[in-house]
């Protein structure tokens, strides 16, 4: 809701701060007055076009401030968020424009420096304008869909419309994943069977790297290692150490014999000394057989056949190549191996995944249309009520002779979107056998303000966003009962909206919730507008003044009291 609008110097106006509250606002005033400088200073706020002409004579800058009060679920609020500027939802927007005598311009929101583009968005977003020579909102086709919904009351079908769109959109976008990855791994599929085959011949192990380097050092040594051992077992002695010790080991047992066949007992000392040397020989000679027998097999540990270390090193030397052709280690072969194998079963699997996704999508687009179809079914049947409640305006409005229709025609498959498959249009045709055409080409201004009031109270209710709604002279060239009628739906669209007319109906300027007189005072350039709240009495003089003229009547003080109370 406008809540102020200030102006400085602008055209006549010097100075000027307003205050605007709900409902409906009339400005009235002599034609010449300056009741469009107000409208040309609200439009210098948010982002109309202006040019130096507006900029007061003697003036440096014009300068107009306008303050909009706004819910906290307000749509500007996402945009000032897209646009990176600060605001406090709890406080006022404020949109400020600067326009200097040579016809640069600054932009202001919030205080914050901006372009005349943005305020001309917010503008569009918090305010439309019907008047004899422009309107802003209706004339513009991506307006009428949502007002339709919004008439309509298809909530339900819309979100079921953007549901199936979204996973609609999900479905595709995984089909066209996989449908590239098909594509690069079927160019890589050759290169992947060349490699697994070649490392299926290799056969690379875990620990075969390690395994292989040792075997490697061990060979390499080999050939010392065994003239070590047998040099050891020359050392030992032998067979002739083993042959001497069992020699001896004999002759001891032989002596035993003897001295005890002489008579001495076993017990004597003689004799255990024998048996003790004995028992030694034959220790030696068994630990003379174990180390021979152990140097032995120490030796045939080393006896590799001649070629053992030509193949290890050549099994290590192809091992380490695939290595570096994989641009990998020796220990990631094995892997890499079940991972091709891993990777050849995907693609052959992939074209499966792929007609299995674009199944999906499929059955997505068909849910989406299902839904789109619903939702073009309950925005046609919204559109015949909307027709019908439009025509029923028009006739008290003067305009009996104007057919108004709602356009729905299907969208292209690349247009369609979460808001559905359909185009909306309003239409209407001026005079019986004319064709319908856009709204645009409403023949006259004053029609097409009295059109645009015309929709606006058969929509009156049913948009939760209504923005302030400006009507410049809607009732131009009608009065009596047409004229009463403009003032009936103006004050029916402010029950539910701010409204603010520019009239010189006293019939409109009696439905007002508030009066503002619009008038100039001075000479030559000390002219000035002036804008002034009406009392109750007040207003009972002008609204006399608009009835009779120069000089008021008590004839016309009783009319404009019988309008106020009516």
């Amino acid at each position: 809701m406008l809540i102020g609008l200030a102006i400085r110097d602008v055209v006549l106006i010097e100075t000027l701060d307003l205050s605007f509250g709900p409902g409906l606002t009339v400005l009235t005033g002599e034609t010449g007055a300056g009741k469009s400088i107000l409208l040309d200073a609200l439009g210098l706020a948010t982002g109309a076009r202006a040019d130096a002409g507006l900029v007061r004579r003697g003036a440096s800058q014009a300068q107009a401030t306008a303050l909009f009060a706004l819910e906290p679920g307000h749509e500007a609020f996402a945009y000032l968020d897209e646009k990176g500027l600060s605001y406090d939802r709890g406080e006022d927007l404020v949109l400020r424009r600067q326009l200097s005598a040579d016809g640069r311009s600054r932009a202001f929101v919030n205080d914050q420096a901006t372009s005349v583009g943005v305020l001309r968005d917010l503008g569009a977003l918090l305010l439309e304008v019907h008047g004899q020579h422009e309107t802003v909102g209706l004339l513009d086709a991506h307006t009428h869909r949502p007002l339709l919904d919004g008439f309509g009351r298809t909530e339900a079908e819309l979100s079921a419309v953007a549901e199936a769109w979204s996973a609609w959109r999900a479905a595709r976008e995984t089909a066209s994943q996989l449908r590239a990855q098909s594509e690069r791994a079927t160019a890589e599929a050759e290169e992947l069977a060349l490699r697994l085959s070649e490392l299926d011949r290799l056969d690379p192990k875990a620990g075969e790297e390690a395994e292989l380097a040792e075997t490697r050092a061990l060979l390499g040594a080999a050939e010392k290692t065994l003239a070590d051992i047998a040099a050891a077992r020359e050392a030992l002695g032998g067979d002739a150490l083993t042959a001497r010790l069992s020699q001896a080991f004999r002759a001891l047992e032989r002596a035993r014999e003897r001295a005890v066949q002489a008579g001495a007992g076993e017990e004597t000392a003689a004799v255990r000394r024998i048996s003790d040397a004995a028992a030694v020989a034959d220790r030696a000679l068994t630990e003379a057989t174990e180390a021979a027998a152990a140097i032995d097999a120490a030796g045939a540990a080393f006896e590799f056949e001649p070629d053992r270390l030509e193949k290890a090193e050549e099994r290590l030397f192809a091992l380490r190549a695939m290595a570096r052709k994989l641009n990998a280690t020796v220990e990631d072969l094995p892997g890499l191996r079940v991972k091709f194998a891993g990777d050849l079963r995907t693609i052959e699997n992939i074209e499966a995944a792929v007609a299995e996704a674009d199944r999906q999508a499929a059955a997505a687009k068909g849910a989406y249309e299902a839904a789109a179809q619903r939702l073009s079914a309950a925005r046609r049947a919204a559109g015949d009520r909307l027709s019908a409640a439009v025509e029923a305006e028009l006739g008290p409005l003067k305009l009996d002779k104007a057919r108004f229709r709602v356009g729905i025609e299907p969208l292209a498959d690349d247009r369609m979107g979460p808001a559905g498959a359909d185009r909306v249009a309003f239409e209407i045709s001026t005079n019986p056998g004319n064709p319908f055409g856009a709204l645009g080409q409403i023949a006259s201004g004053g029609e097409l303000a009295r059109f645009a009031l015309a929709l606006k109270a058969a929509l009156a209710g049913r948009d939760a966003a209504q923005p302030l709604m400006i009507f410049d002279e809607v009732d131009q060239g009608v009065g009596g009962a047409v004229a009463d009628a403009v003032g009936l739906r103006l004050r029916r669209l402010a029950g539910a909206a701010q409204v603010l007319v520019v009239t010189h109906s006293p019939q409109v300027a009696a439905r007002g919730n508030a009066h503002w007189r619009v008038s100039k005072a001075g000479e030559g350039e000390k002219l000035r507008t002036t804008v002034e709240p009406l009392s109750a009495a007040q207003r009972e003089e002008e609204i006399a003044r608009m009835l009779s003229g120069a000089a008021i009547t008590d004839e016309a003080r009783a009319a404009a009291r019988a309008l106020m109370s009516a």
